[in-house]
């Protein structure tokens, strides 16, 4: 109503044109999905709208010869000129993008897919990770404990990155 409304200012909008780019993964193709690739952090910045810093990562392209570079959420311990290994036989180190069946019991991950092949959904926010449960290879799938608390089950061929946010 709009007399209850008066005399409060105007309703807020967040500046949004100042984000610098979305934050996902690299587009699931077949060189992440048999192997992996090698990318390196070039620059790590803030982005105005969300309290973690963002990551440029620049990969080399596995079919053209060019680059590409996406920008990814940075998590604690990740810095310029680090190497990024995405790709089902990445090691388990804190910045590497891995699917979930390749990690152990207990690993801390963020930017989780909820299904295949979205480019990171769940805790994505500063100080928010998810702990891996369990895994369940005959169905293929894995239990995970979201930062709320919640356990949910996902796929275990969807992807997170290493570390805390």
């Amino acid at each position: 109503i709009r007399n209850q409304r008066k005399g409060r200012g105007s309703i807020f909008t967040a500046n949004t044109r100042l984000n610098k780019a979305p934050a996902k993964f690299r587009t699931l193709d077949y060189a992440e999905r048999n192997g992996y690739l090698r990318g390196i952090v070039k620059e790590i910045i803030h982005d105005p709208g969300r309290g973690a810093p963002l990551a440029k990562v620049t990969f080399k392209d596995p079919y053209k010869f060019k680059q590409h570079t996406e920008t990814f959420i940075a998590n604690e311990g990740m810095y310029t000129g680090q190497f990024v290994y995405a790709g089902k036989n990445a090691a388990l180190t804190v910045g590497n993008i891995l699917p979930l069946s390749s990690m152990p019991e207990g690993t801390v991950i963020s930017n989780v897919e909820e299904k295949i092949g979205d480019r990171g959904t769940l805790a994505r926010t500063s100080g928010n990770y998810i702990t891996i449960i369990g895994h369940n290879p005959d169905e293929g799938k894995t239990r995970i404990k979201l930062p709320s608390g919640a356990k949910k089950v996902v796929h275990s061929r969807s992807r997170g990155m290493i570390g805390i946010v």
